[in-house]
């Protein structure tokens, strides 16, 4: 029964870890990449649509994209969604496809950079803090219904906290990286 809890909680809080990837990712840092687009999305047919899941993205030069549409009809579109991000990009559409290009990172920009990857950690590990406190839940609850005793409450307890720690520790791991990258930029 713990053992199980501990899977869920192990695979719960490497997704977290993925999410937290993903949304890093998405971060500006001063040099073109696709996946700083990931999160834009554009109406398309009536539904909400990743922009790179109805154009192609490139980076002719380290400081540009290149969105060229599979559709010429919804640039505009993409343009609008562009503009409505908190990328903070200027959209060129020349009528077949838009070029975006990344501005140079100010020591301003770098520091707000910055606390935004801080933040975007910060709700990653309320979310470990919250998986863990579910866990312990779990783990109560199975000692009220007398399946454990206190003893294998408290090791789950502890073996819980640990798992926490582990996964938290890896997120300052990651920050700390993505902030070298953002300043030496």
């Amino acid at each position: 029964m713990v053992s199980q809890i501990m899977d869920v909680l192990k695979e719960k809080m490497l997704k977290t870890i993925d999410v937290l990837l993903e949304d890093l990712n998405s971060v500006r840092v001063g040099r073109a990449n696709p996946s700083m687009l990931d999160r834009i999305e554009v109406e398309y047919y009536g539904s909400m649509t990743k922009i790179n899941q109805i154009a192609n993205i490139s980076t002719p030069e380290p400081r540009t994209l290149m969105i060229q549409p599979w559709e010429k009809n919804i640039l505009k579109d993409i343009e609008k969604a562009i503009l409505k991000s908190d990328l903070g990009l200027m959209p060129n559409n020349d009528g077949t496809l838009i070029r975006l290009t990344i501005p140079e990172m100010t020591e301003e920009t770098r520091k707000n950079t910055a606390k935004k990857v801080k933040k975007i950690a910060e709700e990653s590990k309320v979310a470990l803090r919250s998986l863990r406190r579910d866990a312990n839940d779990k783990v109560k609850s199975l000692k009220k219904e007398s399946s454990i005793t206190e003893d294998d409450l408290k090791k789950a307890e502890d073996e819980i906290q640990k798992q926490t720690d582990k996964f938290v520790k890896k997120i300052d791991e990651i920050v700390v990286n993505k902030e070298k990258e953002i300043m030496s930029i």
